[in-house]
């Protein structure tokens, strides 16, 4: 059998390094992986926005694998004038959106989701529109964990998920 310029002897060695291949390049495409204190940061991505746009969304996981909680409690970015924590969420049937002004709890041995339509980054007054395919820098403020420094891959306008992210067929990360 023979792929591109390489030929294999058996069916068999080229299905393995099908294989093999397909798992250097997820491995590559995984979000990086930011730990502070015992805080688990992953996942961390935006969508791109249109020009002239003044808001954008930005998700994460944090997993906390301490004893204590953790707060995450704002943040900031170069691109924006100020980032928030945001919670989405329907009432009597209304979306609504609203700041967290006391912070996101991370309670010890939990894991909390930061995606499109609930707790959410909110970027406020964006300076330059969100490119796909940038890597845009962030520093969230927690109460214990202090300031921690990650980036936000962008991703296309109507992504639901960061790059590399596998889901089922109801859109859920497995």
């Amino acid at each position: 059998m023979q792929i591109g310029k390489l030929t294999f002897r058996s069916t068999a060695c080229a299905v393995a390094c099908a294989v093999l291949l397909a798992g250097v390049f997820a491995a590559s495409a995984r979000a990086e992986e930011i730990k502070a204190g015992d805080l688990v940061i992953t996942q961390a991505w935006s969508r791109a926005t249109p020009g002239g746009a003044k808001v954008a969304g930005g998700y994460l996981t944090i997993e906390n694998k301490g004893s204590v909680a953790d707060r995450l409690i704002g943040g900031s970015a170069d691109v924006a004038e100020k980032v928030q924590v945001h919670e989405m969420g329907m009432n009597n049937g209304v979306m609504t959106m609203r700041p967290l002004d006391q912070g996101l709890t991370i309670e010890p041995g939990k894991t909390v989701k930061l995606a499109p339509g609930g707790y959410h980054l909110m970027l406020l007054d964006l300076k330059t529109p969100l490119k796909q395919g940038d890597k845009l820098p962030v520093t969230l403020e927690f109460e214990k964990a202090g300031k921690v420094k990650l980036s936000l891959d962008v991703q296309g306008v109507g992504a639901q998920g960061p790059a590399g992210a596998h889901m089922d067929m109801k859109g859920t990360k497995m």
